[in-house]
């Protein structure tokens, strides 16, 4: 069955990093567009990067360009997300899924950042 496992969330003050990874499995990763999106305060999921399925194109949305980077490896099949320069506003749970055919919503892992 098709998996996808964040990891790498956490607590950390205002202007820290984290970099998250999802590992996914149980269909052709390669094929797929990827994205990570983030459900904050409004309970909906706001997509805020993604990727295209050989890593030549990426996007962002406004609030977290210039501060976040999308990357992955198609052989270990994982996605990343280096997020710098973090703000209160970006706590949320992020999770990792491909825009074009959404697969079940998994865990997440949590980014809080605070003081």
């Amino acid at each position: 069955q098709v998996q996808l496992v964040e990891s790498g969330g956490g607590w950390v003050q205002p202007g820290g990093s984290l970099r998250l990874s999802c590992v996914a499995s149980g269909f052709d990763f390669s094929s797929y567009n990827m994205g990570w999106y983030r459900r904050a305060s409004t309970n909906e999921r706001e997509l805020v990067a993604q990727i295209t399925f050989n890593g030549g194109s990426t996007h962002y949305a406004d609030s977290v360009k210039d501060r976040f980077t999308i990357s992955r490896d198609n052989v270990k099949n994982i996605v990343y997300l280096q997020m710098n320069f973090l703000k209160p506003e970006d706590t949320a749970v992020y999770y990792c899924n491909a825009p074009s055919r959404i697969w079940s919503w998994a865990q997440g892992t949590q980014v809080t950042v605070s003081s």
